[in-house]
């Protein structure tokens, strides 16, 4: 056997493991770190979050990823220095927070790499009868695992698209596996660029587990602050937003798009939720006057109305249910405000209810489909046509 084998194997059988989870979503606001202990695998797996931080990109790294994120036209040689380039910045990140905590790379089991995303494209979205759906993710796992001395599992979204899928959304495999309940009804709310959700019935059974992309949470409102004030990269806690009124005629025109007519699940990002879906509707609905505060404001609404809506779809019938929030969306309090106006008799949690840091909540996912990766088994879920076969996620780099 050989030895990078044998050390697999070995990995597989240990009681519990320490693997650090990476996330880095369309927001480009830095790298999600979080160091968990996770313990036994499938629905016996528990896990906890030892360490997390968010460590802010510079503008550099902005910039040079901006240069071909959610673009059809880019500049190839760039493209492929990039997919090394973004690992070894990663790779620099995570051993300044081991250093920081007081670990080891020694210590360290796996590391469980989402990646950058730098272009989604269901079919649904690209419609070419020749196509099938796919997704592109740089940093390369190679370079990650030999930069730090850690076995990387990476690029988990290639194999939901092989099998069936759209390659996202993810999260349900991992909110299954630690966040069902057989007392409670769930859905798990997780707001970042994109929003997401999970719905996890009381009866536990995996056919009746779905995940499904929303629609827009923070995209739209950052890029319109960035494009309108280059020191901002968000309107912070909305104070902006807040000062705005809803244009009812601009938000008519954002709700017209043939996606939210699109069964359950689906997937999408910001290769349609971009600034020029946005100057669209505002040609559409001649709102061409608006100011930057009521457009804020009528986005905001938006992706409150989007959220608002999946939730009453995957709820029909339900008596009760409890809805768990977790991403960089549950800092912004009128968003947040905005949900809750609309679920009036619906309890709104935080997933630090769950003992989950909400902002560490996508890299513990990674970590947990890491863990499933060495130690668990295929994992079948979600009732998706054409049906997606059981999955195990990721692809092993070793560091030498």
């Amino acid at each position: 056997m050989h030895e990078h084998i044998s050390r697999l194997h070995a990995l597989a059988g240990k009681a519990e493991r320490l693997i650090l989870g990476l996330m880095s979503g369309t927001s480009l606001d830095g790298l999600d770190v979080a160091l968990c202990r996770i313990k036994n695998h499938g629905t016996a797996t528990t896990a906890e979050v030892l360490k997390f931080e968010t460590v802010n990109y510079d503008d550099t790294f902005r910039e040079r990823v901006n240069a071909v994120f959610s673009r059809r036209d880019v500049d190839l040689q760039h493209l492929c220095l990039l997919n090394p380039w973004v690992a070894l910045q990663h790779a620099k990140i995570i051993l300044a927070c081991l250093k920081k905590w007081g670990y080891m790379a020694e210590q360290i089991d796996l590391i469980a790499s989402h990646g950058q995303t730098i272009y989604h494209s269901p079919k649904s979205f690209h419609q070419q009868a020749d196509y099938s759906n796919a997704t592109l993710q740089i940093g390369d796992g190679d370079h990650l695992a030999c930069a730090t001395g850690i076995i990387t599992i990476s690029d988990f979204r290639q194999k939901h698209i092989a099998s069936g899928g759209e390659g996202a959304p993810l999260a349900m495999y991992g909110d299954h596996l630690i966040f069902g309940s057989a007392t409670e009804n769930r859905i798990l709310l997780n707001i970042g660029g994109i929003a997401n959700l999970s719905w996890l019935p009381s009866s536990q059974l995996p056919e009746e587990v779905l995940s499904s992309d929303i629609g827009p949470g923070n995209t739209l409102m950052d890029a319109l602050i960035r494009q309108q004030d280059g020191k901002q990269q968000f309107d912070a806690d909305a104070r902006l937003a807040r000062t705005g009124s809803v244009s009812q005629t601009l938000l008519g025109a954002l709700k017209d798009h043939p996606f939210f007519k699109l069964p359950l699940p689906k997937t999408i990002g910001p290769e349609l939720f971009n600034l020029d879906y946005v100057d669209g509707a505002i040609s559409r609905s001649a709102c061409h006057g608006l100011s930057l505060a009521d457009q804020l404001a009528t986005l905001n609404r938006f992706s409150a109305d989007c959220i608002v809506e999946i939730i009453e779809e995957v709820t029909t019938n339900v008596d009760a249910y409890t809805v768990y929030t977790s991403g960089g969306g549950i800092h912004n309090s009128l968003l947040m405000e905005n949900i809750a106006k609309k679920l009036p008799e619906i309890e709104i949690q935080s997933s630090q209810k769950l003992g989950i840091d909400p902002d560490a909540k996508e890299a513990l996912l990674f970590a947990l489909l890491a863990n499933e990766c060495v130690a668990g088994q295929s994992i079948k879920l979600g009732s998706a046509i054409p049906p997606i076969r059981p999955l195990t996620m990721g692809k092993v780099s070793f560091p030498d």
